[in-house]
């Protein structure tokens, strides 16, 4: 039982929502565990969208009423739920979307259009993950910055492995530099890096990257695919994960993705175990 949490200092897209859709997605599809998503956007639908049509939501701004939905508005009902002190092991998985059963479920972003609402319900996401641990094998979030400060900062210290999300670009990396040397939370080895929207033909390549950063395990990279992208904006990424699941042609631009996500998913598995036996 872990919660990872995938994370961007950077105000730069950098592919992060679309990393941990592709990597949880992945692993509920070749692996047994008890995955569930939390979705922390403000007025953004990117992960519901790679995973539903965005008629099959919400209308209007709120989340529709659906078997698979939960008992009433995602993360807003499971809130009033919390604050009236009822609670269950298994209280999350009734406020969350399943995506495939007892291996992917998702707790959709609040609904609300006003950022104050948003941000008073932000603090109950340490409360969530907590409750949700007890339940699930994995816990991923997706961390928003439109999150308050404080809020990260609790979500990403409780954290057993943080995914940093960078990009191809001197800048990113220099930037991530200094934020490492002047905060030691990034020096912990539950901190790892990745790269989203992958183009391995730039000078910038993980190879690289890893060795400018003094990294000791090389990056992990999701890459750049039009096919995936285009399934992610129509609620098909796990039709498409399927469809090039037994792709044997290596001259096939699919294969690279797909080696490249199993890569990265066995390698927050790797990373919890080897976590787990130095406790």
């Amino acid at each position: 039982m872990a919660i990872i949490a995938f994370y961007s200092n950077e105000t730069k897209e950098t592919g992060q929502t679309l990393s941990l859709a592709a990597v949880t997605a992945y692993m509920s599809i070749e692996h047994n565990y008890k995955t569930l998503v939390v979705s922390t956007a403000f007025n953004d639908l990117t992960l519901e969208n790679c995973f539903w049509k965005y008629d099959k939501i919400r209308v209007s701004g709120t989340i529709q009423n659906s078997k698979n939905l939960g008992l009433t508005s995602g993360v807003e009902g499971l809130i009033k739920v919390l604050s009236s002190n009822r609670s269950s092991d298994e209280i999350v998985k009734n406020y969350a979307r399943v995506v495939l059963k007892d291996r992917l479920d998702i707790l959709l972003a609040p609904a609300t259009k006003s950022y104050q609402e948003y941000s008073q319900m932000t603090s109950f996401y340490t409360n969530i993950l907590q409750i949700a641990n007890k339940y699930y094998d994995m816990v991923f979030i997706d961390v928003s910055k439109t999150i308050p400060r404080n809020d990260i900062t609790t979500i990403l210290q409780m954290s057993n492995l943080v995914v940093m999300n960078l990009t191809q670009n001197l800048q990113t990396i220099n930037d991530f530099m200094q934020l490492k040397e002047k905060n030691d939370f990034y020096q912990r080895k539950n901190v790892m890096l990745a790269i989203g929207k992958y183009d391995r033909f730039s000078k910038y390549n993980n190879k690289n990257i890893t060795r400018y950063l003094k990294e000791k395990k090389l990056i992990s990279v999701i890459p750049y695919n039009t096919l995936f992208f285009e399934a992610c904006s129509e609620g098909q990424i796990i039709e498409y994960l399927l469809r090039i699941r037994n792709i044997t042609d290596e001259m096939d631009r699919n294969i690279t993705f797909s080696k490249e996500t199993k890569k990265f998913s066995d390698s927050i598995i790797y990373r919890l175990q080897e976590l787990q036996m130095k406790i």
